[in-house]
């Protein structure tokens, strides 16, 4: 039996709200991704079908079509304020040792952590360096020489499945596959200032001068990022720097009005020219979040999901 209106005409189907009315939802979906992500917490207050939208994956592709975004940036900052998409943190398994100004550091999917201690036999303890494995949701010591043990570690990267750590005086760098410790070359210590990132096994980070230089492990030598200058500041203190899906990608502290601090962020695609010599091109450059004042940043990092 078929039912009716009132006026003789089969009832419409229900169906979900157009996000904006008289556009179809993939023009819709095309126009938010255009807009700069800081606004996206106040966005998915408009309703419950555009804060789907915002999480969504649809979003997500479209903005990588765009070359806006390819992952999510996760922004740790000294007020504790997080963004992310699903705004909840999980505890994980414990490591033996607890610690504090820790190097780590990511190879076949482990997670290795080195040296910050904070027991008193920290320069005997066997869990100077430990590993987690997420398939076993276990931590592991790794065995490692009592002369290559620091206490506190500033910078850690990892370059071709080996684990840099600096400390404050020279570093240490851990070799994975051969399970071998050694020191870092006293030319990488002396030019390693500030947070560092690697993109195509070169390690970058900004020189004294604030300008982005890059260390080339094979080379044991530093060399200038040419082509951006003119599109970034000087890089003095406060800026991180991340792999952003195989392109550098570099966030900093912008002005902001008295209330706010803006954080901005550049996409930069870098490369090594014919002549062994460091270049890159800005892709975008952008304000994609603006927190309280007297926020700064600590870290950031990428992922994929």
């Amino acid at each position: 039996m078929t039912t009716t209106t009132s006026g003789g005409q089969p009832p419409r189907p229900s169906a979900e709200p157009q996000l904006i009315p008289d556009l179809p939802d993939d023009v819709s979906i095309n126009c938010l991704s255009r807009i700069p992500r800081y606004y996206y917490p106040k966005l998915s207050l408009v309703s419950r079908s555009w804060r789907s939208a915002i999480t969504s994956s649809a979003l997500f592709t479209t903005r990588s079509l765009l070359h806006t975004t390819q992952t999510s940036l996760y922004l740790n900052l000294r007020i504790n304020y997080s963004f992310h998409w699903f705004n909840r943190w999980e505890e994980g398994p414990r490591m033996k040792v607890g610690r504090e100004f820790a190097a780590a550091g990511v190879v076949d999917g482990k997670i290795y952590v080195l040296g910050g201690c904070v027991v008193d036999s920290w320069a005997r303890s066997v869990n100077w360096a430990e590993v987690f494995d997420p398939d076993t949701g276990l931590w592991a010591p790794v065995p490692s020489p009592i002369e290559v043990r620091e206490k506190w570690m500033h910078a850690s990267a990892v370059v071709e499945g080996r684990v840099y750590a600096m400390a404050d005086r020279g570093g240490v760098v851990y070799d994975v596959g051969l399970g071998k410790w050694g020191n870092v070359s006293k030319r990488l210590d002396l030019g390693w200032r500030g947070r560092a990132a690697v993109v195509r096994g070169v390690l970058y980070c900004y020189d004294y001068l604030g300008k982005i230089r890059g260390y080339d492990v094979e080379e044991d030598v530093w060399k200038e990022l040419r082509g951006v200058g003119k599109g970034l500041p000087r890089f003095l203190c406060g800026a991180t720097m991340v792999n952003f899906d195989g392109r550098l990608c570099v966030v900093w502290e912008g002005k902001g009005s008295g209330k706010e601090v803006e954080i901005m962020c550049a996409d930069i695609e870098v490369w090594k020219d014919g002549d062994g010599m460091l270049s890159g091109r800005i892709l975008w450059s952008d304000v994609i979040l603006k927190v309280p004042n007297g926020a700064a940043i600590v870290h950031c990092m990428a992922a994929e999901f």
